[in-house]
């Protein structure tokens, strides 16, 4: 995703809703600094509960989560409780104020026992039988964080190849988890239905050879829509472009109800952000151009309208109106808006489609990590550079 791009003059607008050429141009604000996290650690993601923020990722082979308060100051810091190597990915908050992290982890297993020897200095013949790690993340781990409470619960389910959980969602009925894993020709999307228990269900694998989940939403009538990309044929639906974003929707039962996918010739396209509301982003690449899409749909997945802007890197959004990305150009509905280099942007919609705000990250932060909606701190906007992973909220 870190890619040095040429620079864009002007960015594109794909589809204007009716009205918007003569709105007045929108002045650009500065995001306010709420905190910073030091990069030691491999950072993944964070969720917040209350005005507690929560980091996770990967120490030195564990999976870890970290607890400050809207100052950083630290609150606390544990290890997620695995027997093996382990990484943390995806995190969300449920209703009650539970934190679950989702992640992978290698199987933990014992070697067999080697005969003993004869000239070992062992007269009563004892062998302790070496533990060993299969080097695969092959297990799907899912912690729960009690609320109020720093201690994790590890609920765990095995599959037969590595996996990478890129998402997760929940709602007083369960919870759902979309990644990636690696099948025989390539790579599959998956997705796990879970209870609040953590007993796992059968996974549900989407493609065989070039297929990739990123983000995935629990509708109220059940049902689950994911959104990634896909270069091969799904439920009937070929591929259009080099690379296709892809938005499906999954009954129930785990079956395939609808793929729609967004294409455009020679292009390689993804979705990699979804809301609830069908807010997605996500690029689109053609030669040496890279533009962030955003589009709204509509609940049978039509376009209502969409945007692209020149960008680099991922693009996420969030709740109905946000999207959040590192712009490239000029976007002619800002007022003075030109960045020399890739600079984040945080752009607000009505429920028409038009800009009616935004906001940019200093231009020293090189890359938009995540976008997260908090009811007590607002809209939570996660950028980083070598040094420091920077938390930005509206001013």
């Amino acid at each position: 995703m870190k890619r040095l791009l040429s620079f864009v003059l002007v960015a594109t607008l794909i589809t204007v809703p009716a009205g918007f050429a003569a709105t007045k141009k929108i002045p650009v604000k500065s995001l306010k600094l709420l905190t910073t996290i030091s990069n030691s650690d491999d950072f993944s993601g964070i969720v917040v509960t209350g005005v507690t923020i929560i980091t996770y990722g990967t120490r030195a082979g564990k999976a870890y989560a970290r607890a400050i308060n809207a100052s950083g100051q630290e609150l606390w810091n544990i290890l997620l409780d695995s027997p093996s190597t382990s990484i943390a990915t995806a995190g969300v908050v449920d209703s009650s104020g539970n934190i679950w992290i989702a992640g992978s982890m290698s199987l933990l297993r014992a070697t067999a026992a080697p005969s003993p020897s004869v000239s070992a200095l062992n007269p009563d013949n004892v062998v302790n039988p070496p533990e060993v790690f299969n080097a695969d993340l092959n297990i799907i781990a899912l912690w729960k964080i009690e609320a109020g409470t720093s201690k994790a619960t590890l609920y765990n389910a095995q599959q037969n190849s590595p996996v990478l959980v890129t998402s997760i969602a929940v709602d007083k009925n369960g919870l759902s988890l979309s990644g990636i894993t690696q099948s025989r020709k390539g790579s599959s999307g998956f997705v796990m239905n879970a209870s609040l228990q953590g007993e796992f269900a059968q996974a549900i694998i989407v493609g065989e050879a070039s297929t990739t989940l990123e983000s995935i939403v629990r509708n109220s009538d059940g049902t689950l829509t994911v959104v990634g990309a896909s270069a091969e044929t799904l439920a009937g639906k070929k591929r259009l472009g080099l690379l296709d974003g892809v938005i499906i929707k999954i009954s129930k039962s785990g079956s395939i109800i609808t793929v729609v996918r967004s294409s455009a010739p020679k292009a390689m396209r993804n979705w990699s952000s979804a809301t609830s509301s069908l807010l997605l982003g996500g690029e689109v690449t053609i030669n040496a151009k890279t533009e962030s899409a955003v589009t709204k749909f509509s609940k049978v997945f039509s376009p209502t309208w969409t945007y692209r802007f020149a960008s680099t890197g991922p693009t996420f959004t969030s709740s109905r109106k946000f999207a959040f990305f590192s712009s490239t150009a000029v976007i002619f509905q800002l007022r003075n808006w030109a960045p020399k280099k890739s600079q984040p942007i945080l752009i607000a919609f009505d429920d028409k489609g038009a800009i009616i705000g935004a906001f940019s990250a200093p231009s020293d932060q090189q890359e938009v990590v995540a976008l997260v909606e908090s009811k007590e701190l607002g809209t939570l906007c996660l950028t980083s550079n070598a040094e420091t992973t920077s938390i930005f909220v509206l001013p």
